[in-house]
């Protein structure tokens, strides 16, 4: 982590703390932080400081590409989007109900994806922290030191990763950019030498899985107290959640709860999302902020992913995972649990799920079925969403009668997140920070915050036109020389 304290130009002569850039997250962004000459924090921004477009370069694309376009947006979480865009085609080909193989096949694609994605934002990325303390020698305060103290800890991260991904090879075609679903359905089926394959060694990844589930409790039961008031915010939560209530991230409806526990609105129709949730653009991000319509902008922004699933849903459909929620909810004393490293506690519990499921799907004579797709009258508008790993994701799309893409509306996991993660390392710079004389290992805090929702930022920016711009020249010995900024209305400044 570098940082740079500079006097930024207000009344107040405030110093300009930046944390640039974020570690161990996937995307690029920084931290701002404004502090008065006593030391009290004024102002703490998170920046995203990358510019994707993919709203726009879909624009003109035929409608079959986009299961496979769109997933460039990330080397992370590419299924989330290959899937999430398959069903907004499904929709635009009129397939209300895909066959029984393709479901199941996008489910244990999904669950695959899941299951890796939290094995490596947990075991690579905030491990460190929670095994070592948030200020641990940075030298030390990574995967490396872990490997070094609790080899095998890191193993079981590896392997369970490995294992996602080897599920996400068999049922999309390759692990990163695959190819398995398409309009209507998927190109392939599991044959029953993969389904053996991937059977000998599940048992073992449901082992691994509790052990890990064990492993954060373990962490929690050391500090708990300080683990559940870290970054801690009252937050509405959103999420998808079955027919019956159920945790479920691949289908669903729209529930939304408050702080309390209370419903704002339950089992709404994703494809009425615009219904519900507005965009807020802030003229310092590239990133924008959603927000519950009927709360409005201050007040109705919320949390999704894990820990909004798991206080979300009413059970959970597999019996080991059911048994760690009930235990989870526990904590919350009948209301949802806000911690933010809690995301964390929430997240593994979802990856035993994930290992449950893999193994019933494995056991289903439907995923080696040979019933791919279904299709029916062409729709102009369509739309999916699924749970991300990193939570509620949203793909929207309008074709003309040539199929070709018209406009384009993502709303992803990150973006959802976005005042959320705000809203917590502000609670953190107020709480841990303010009046300190700020540290490596006290700024290290903030970002443990932000770690805890793993962003995915390269994801998440899209809003094209409306950001302010920075250009800064340096010299050979790295010394500023110059600095200009484009403002939101479109003005000029040089800010040397």
């Amino acid at each position: 982590m570098s940082t740079d304290l500079e006097t930024a130009s207000n009344p107040e002569n405030l110093e300009r703390i930046v944390i640039e850039p974020v570690t161990r997250v996937e995307g690029h962004g920084k931290v701002t932080l404004l502090q008065d000459k006593n030391k009290h924090i004024r102002q703490a921004r998170l920046h995203i400081v990358e510019f994707r477009g993919f709203e726009k370069f879909i624009q003109g694309r035929p409608y079959w590409e986009l299961p496979v376009l769109v997933q460039r947006l990330c080397g992370i979480c590419p299924v989330s989007h290959h899937l999430v865009a398959a069903k907004a085609t499904d929709m635009l080909v009129g397939a209300r109900q895909l066959t029984p193989t393709a479901e199941k096949i996008r489910r244990l694609m999904h669950f695959g994806q899941t299951l890796q994605s939290h094995a490596l934002h947990f075991f690579h990325l905030c491990s460190p922290d929670l095994l070592f303390g948030f200020d641990d020698e940075v030298r030390h305060r990574n995967i490396v030191g872990v490997i070094e103290d609790h080899p095998e800890i890191a193993k079981q991260g590896v392997l369970l990763r490995k294992y996602g991904q080897e599920v996400i090879r068999l049922t999309a075609g390759k692990r990163i950019h695959g190819t398995g679903a398409i309009p209507g359905g998927v190109n392939k089926s599991l044959s029953h030498e993969e389904v053996d394959y991937l059977m000998k060694d599940i048992d073992q990844i449901i082992a691994w899985s509790i052990d890990a589930v064990a492993l954060i409790k373990r962490i929690f039961s050391e500090h708990y107290d300080y683990h559940m008031a870290f970054a801690t915010i009252d937050s509405n939560m959103l999420s998808l959640v079955g027919s019956d209530g159920a945790f479920d991230i691949y289908h669903g409806d729209l529930r939304a709860r408050d702080k309390n526990g209370n419903t704002i609105f339950d089992h709404a129709d994703y494809t009425k999302y615009n219904e519900y949730i507005k965009e807020g653009v802030k003229n310092w991000s590239y990133m924008k902020f959603p927000f519950i319509d009927a709360i409005g902008a201050e007040n109705g922004w919320y949390r999704v992913g894990p820990l909004a699933r798991i206080n979300n849903c009413d059970f959970i459909g597999t019996p080991l995972a059911e048994k760690e929620r009930i235990e989870f909810m526990a904590a919350g004393n009948g209301k949802p649990v806000q911690s933010a490293l809690a995301y964390h506690w929430a997240r593994l519990i979802e990856l035993l799920h994930c290992a449950e499921s893999i193994k019933d799907l494995l056991q289903d004579a439907d995923i080696s079925g040979s019933e791919l797709i279904n299709k029916g009258e062409m729709q102009n508008t369509g739309i999916g969403v699924i749970e991300a790993p990193r939570g509620t994701l949203f793909h929207h799309y309008e074709i003309d009668k040539d199929g070709i893409v018209t406009r384009a509306n993502l709303i992803v996991s990150t973006t959802n997140n976005n005042q959320a993660m705000n809203e917590s390392i502000r609670q953190v710079a107020s709480q841990y920070l303010d009046g300190n004389q700020l540290t490596e290992p006290l700024l290290n805090q903030i970002v443990v915050a932000i770690r805890a929702y793993d962003p995915c930022l390269s994801c998440a920016t899209h809003a094209m036109g409306k950001m302010p711009l920075e250009i800064c020249l340096v010299d050979e010995d790295d010394k500023l020389v110059d600095r200009l900024e484009k403002r939101a209305t479109g003005s000029i400044t040089r800010t040397i």
